[in-house]
């Protein structure tokens, strides 16, 4: 999809020439990697998490991402808050559901943003969007162990339940709005051996959903070029620890032009 890649490197131009905002409320195990990523993608990032600045900074946000990893009581309830007031400044929330179907804490958490949020897009493993969608998935940790159903047919059926973008990640990362759905066959398997990598994915999708309001668009193109600075970082290295230096250091020098020539996006339908 050559038009496709064209417009991901210009979506990349726009982070670099806006630097927009993006408002993390994230997990203690990944919230370095996080800010991180949108640094090196051109993008602003903080970290604010009480509940008493929560609101105010995600009115002045391009986009705000809710990660529920390391999840509290007191961070759902800042989520929630920060999650309200960027529907009041329809600022893009992009939800990443950690661990959702794991424990009852976990599903009753997450469900509560998507039943009182308006949210962009969600990010998942196939584990954890199953257990979301109702239709089945197996989540051990954090981590995806099964899910009952193909990703597109789970990806299309929860965009068209809860009216937004659901983005599965896995081999090739699954997007759909309920009515369009593509395929994302960027990446390389080492960042399935480092923790946070989908974290660092959704930080990605955050920041090309603040100049992007194609939502599927902006998903299937954050993803892609986070799988095109992988598949980089991985010609240049040995192994998971040197890729994770080289991935950040690939995605800071990719350049709109590498982008438009390198990501691989198909129509799935």
């Amino acid at each position: 999809m050559r038009t496709m890649g064209m417009q991901v490197g210009q979506m990349l131009a726009r982070i670099r020439e806006q630097r927009p905002l993006i408002h993390h409320i994230t997990n203690l195990v990944v919230m370095n990697d996080t800010a991180n990523i949108t640094l090196m993608v051109g993008a602003s990032p903080v970290m604010a998490h009480a509940a008493e600045e929560a609101a105010e900074m995600a009115s002045m946000a391009g986009a705000l991402v809710l990660n529920p990893g390391t999840l509290t009581r007191e961070w759902v309830e800042s989520m929630m808050i920060a999650g309200r007031q960027a529907n009041n400044f329809k600022v893009p929330i992009v939800l990443d559901p950690v661990g959702a179907g794991a424990t009852s804490f976990r599903m009753r958490s997450n469900q509560q943003m998507l039943d009182g949020l308006s949210l962009q897009v969600v990010r998942g493993n196939a584990g954890e969007i199953g257990s979301l969608s109702g239709l089945g998935g197996t989540v051990k940790g954090v981590d995806s162990v099964e899910a009952a159903s193909e990703p597109d047919v789970v990806a299309r059926h929860m965009a068209r339940e809860r009216s937004t973008v659901v983005a599965i990640t896995g081999q090739r990362d699954v997007i759909s709005d309920g009515t369009r759905t593509l395929g994302v066959d960027n990446g390389h398997p080492w960042l399935t051996h480092l923790t946070g990598t989908g974290c660092m994915a959704t930080a990605m999708i955050a920041a090309f959903a603040a100049v992007e309001r194609d939502y599927l668009v902006a998903a299937a193109g954050a993803l892609a070029t986070y799988g095109l600075a992988a598949e980089l970082a991985a010609e240049r290295t040995s192994g998971p620890a040197s890729f994770k230096v080289a991935l950040f250091d690939h995605l800071y020098h990719l350049t709109p032009e590498q982008v438009a020539g390198g990501v691989r996006i198909v129509e799935m339908g």
